[in-house]
């Protein structure tokens, strides 16, 4: 079934499918975000993500197509849903209960998302504040998680890997021009006051990640950049405004 999932899945550019074991994840965090309260009889959490700009192609390749998609609400996550449901209705057995998941989904099924993936070994925390991967570095995104009352097992890149301690350059901290990231980690007040600014230096692309050492063949592209950072300012600027 797993392989199955996973050779379906990569011509969408969802890339990286790691198993997590649903007891180590809820071990692993506060018991309002455990995994089997929303499916009792849960054994494996399939995390799905990608690792490069392939999943950034696809939707892209995809909006040509149906030029109508880009009218929705949040492009990527109708994507991911679209491409996603439609994967696991085509290799999953509808006998076999499942639970789906979505980070997008967490006032509804509240779950850690970055814990699962390195419960998963997808990857590792970092001074940005998002998991590295050994290979991809910090250019990964979670776009699911599918649960399942079966023992699976994949791959687990990141067992071992623990990027920041060992980084001898810290370009990433050199290159934020808020001073947002430190030896001590991301700042999040800072950098968030430094985006609302009126000329806004961050606004094609978060220098310090694009400066990580690792995974920098697999940078997204200028354009998946600016989508990024376009929203993540917006969401700054909501949540700016609901404390005002």
């Amino acid at each position: 079934m797993l392989s199955r999932l996973v050779t379906a899945l990569a011509p969408y550019g969802l890339n990286l499918v790691g198993t997590t074991a649903v007891d180590a994840y809820d071990a692993a965090v506060p018991p309002a975000l455990g995994l089997r309260r929303l499916l009792p009889a849960a054994r494996t959490a399939i995390v799905i993500g990608n690792g490069g700009g392939a999943f950034w192609a696809a939707l892209r390749d995809f909006c040509r197509a149906h030029p109508e998609h880009e009218r929705e609400p949040d492009p990527i996550d109708a994507f991911t849903r679209r491409v996603i449901e439609t994967v696991i209705a085509a290799t999953i057995d509808t006998r076999v209960p499942t639970r789906l998941l979505y980070p997008f989904r967490y006032p509804d099924d509240p779950v850690s998302f970055m814990r699962l993936a390195e419960c998963a070994g997808l990857g590792r925390p970092s001074l940005l504040g998002v998991l590295v991967h050994p290979v991809f570095g910090p250019w990964i995104a979670l776009r699911a998680a599918l649960l399942v009352p079966l023992i699976l097992a994949a791959p687990r890149p990141a067992d071992g890997f623990d990027p920041c301690p060992g980084c001898t350059e810290r370009a990433c901290v050199d290159a934020c021009p808020a001073g947002a990231v430190t030896a001590a980690g991301w700042d999040v007040p800072r950098c968030a006051a430094h985006r609302l600014q009126a000329e806004d230096p961050c606004a094609s692309r978060c220098h310090a990640r694009f400066d990580c050492v690792i995974g920098r063949p697999y940078r997204y592209s200028p354009d998946a950049l600016e989508y990024h950072q376009g929203r993540a300012l917006a969401g700054i600027a909501r949540h700016a405004r609901t404390r005002t």
